[in-house]
């Protein structure tokens, strides 16, 4: 079984080590893949768009295992959620958010049968004390609903939706992945269905319009361009550089994509 594992805990600090450990302590025979642990520190949204960027890559039954918990220690819950085809753990913060938006059917449990914890419990480190073991009980075959009661309404981050009008999307920055790149809250099929891509539209973003192309190299080095990324959505990038840096943009920043009038 495939346990796939996403945190903000870094690889400087033995954490996920740590995690790792205890959850082959009880299952040896689990291969476990690292989603990323470089989210940053207590980036709920951030987390929850790179889970929802990966998961449905993974083969049906596979097991997740989040951390992003700025909650940890307090009155916050754990979550188990069940959908079509996979299982999640996670601090119920709205870290599973993305997932519930590509999920058609979900049934979700709180966490609170200390009988599969780790004790003592750290108030600082839940990951290791109270997932890890869960994750390592439910990957061996204990039942979701053996875990806490159902929970019927998790917490679910508001999603910031894009204007949609006839002539153009409105929309904004929701992600920067690790190149610099800015990922935004426009799907693909938003401007698929509107006609071809490449060279059909407009993006505007700092006094910038940048043709929407099909690849980085479709501009020079050290070039702004647009282009729909594999994460399905919408980005802006710099051919072998940093959006973020050169441009100046950040979460939120507002991109206005627009369809070229013919002539």
């Amino acid at each position: 079984m495939i346990l796939g594992f996403l945190s903000d805990f870094g690889l400087k600090d033995p954490y996920v080590g740590i995690v790792k450990a205890v959850v082959l302590g009880s299952n040896p025979a689990l291969r476990i893949v690292d989603i990323s642990h470089q989210v940053a520190p207590q980036d709920v949204i951030g987390g929850s768009f790179v889970l929802g960027s990966a998961f449905r890559e993974f083969p049906s039954g596979t097991v997740f295992f989040a951390i992003v918990d700025p909650g940890v220690g307090s009155q916050r819950t754990g979550l188990l959620a069940v959908t079509e085809h996979y299982t999640f753990l996670a601090p119920d913060n709205g870290l599973l958010s993305m997932v519930f938006r590509y999920s058609k059917k979900v049934t979700c449990f709180s966490i609170e049968n200390t009988h599969y914890f780790r004790h003592p419990v750290s108030d600082t480190f839940h990951g290791r004390d109270i997932f890890a073991p869960v994750a390592a009980h439910l990957t061996l075959g204990v039942e979701p609903q053996s875990f806490g009661p159902p929970c019927p309404d998790p917490v679910r981050l508001p999603w910031p939706e894009p204007v949609i009008t006839e002539h153009y999307i409105e929309g904004e920055v929701i992600y920067i992945d690790g190149f610099g790149s800015l990922i935004l809250n426009i799907a693909a099929d938003l401007i698929q269905h509107r006609g071809p891509v490449r060279k059909q539209f407009k993006a505007d973003i700092k006094g910038m319009e940048l043709s929407l192309l099909s690849t980085y190299s479709d501009v020079a080095k050290g070039k702004p361009i647009a282009l729909i990324g594999s994460s399905g959505f919408l980005e802006v990038a710099i051919n072998q550089g940093s959006a973020a840096e050169v441009l100046g943009a950040g979460i939120g920043e507002p991109v206005v994509v627009r369809k070229v009038p013919k002539v």
